[in-house]
């Protein structure tokens, strides 16, 4: 890619992304009050300290859940093009699937799947 169309991306990008924030401030909706500025949740006022502890392992569970997600996600363009690669493809495919089972089976022995 040579500079010119690399300075031509940068630049489109930068004025689109203005554009959108100078229609979205001026045909915007304004509403200025007390209560827009409250902290609320689903509409509620919160009662007592919202600093209340979370268990980690709900946050856990979710990255865990995520990183599994996303990289079997990639499985499918793998799938798609194995033909074409042949045996190297295949055998790409099976690497990564033995590092994401040994991932499984890490967290899985450190007890981040159970719920205590």
């Amino acid at each position: 890619m040579n500079f010119t169309m690399l300075i031509t991306v940068l630049v489109t990008a930068i004025t689109l992304v203005a554009a959108a924030y100078v229609m979205a401030k001026l045909l915007g909706p304004r509403s200025y009050n007390k209560i827009k500025g409250e902290p609320f949740e689903c509409g509620i006022p919160t009662h007592g300290s919202s600093w209340i502890p979370i268990n980690v392992g709900y946050y856990l569970f979710a990255i865990l859940f995520l990183m599994f997600d996303v990289e079997t996600v990639f499985l499918y363009p793998w799938a798609v093009v194995v033909k074409d690669f042949g045996p190297m493809a295949l055998l790409s495919i099976g690497f990564f699937l033995v590092v994401l089972v040994f991932g499984l089976a890490y967290a899985w022995r450190k007890g981040a799947l159970e719920w205590k």
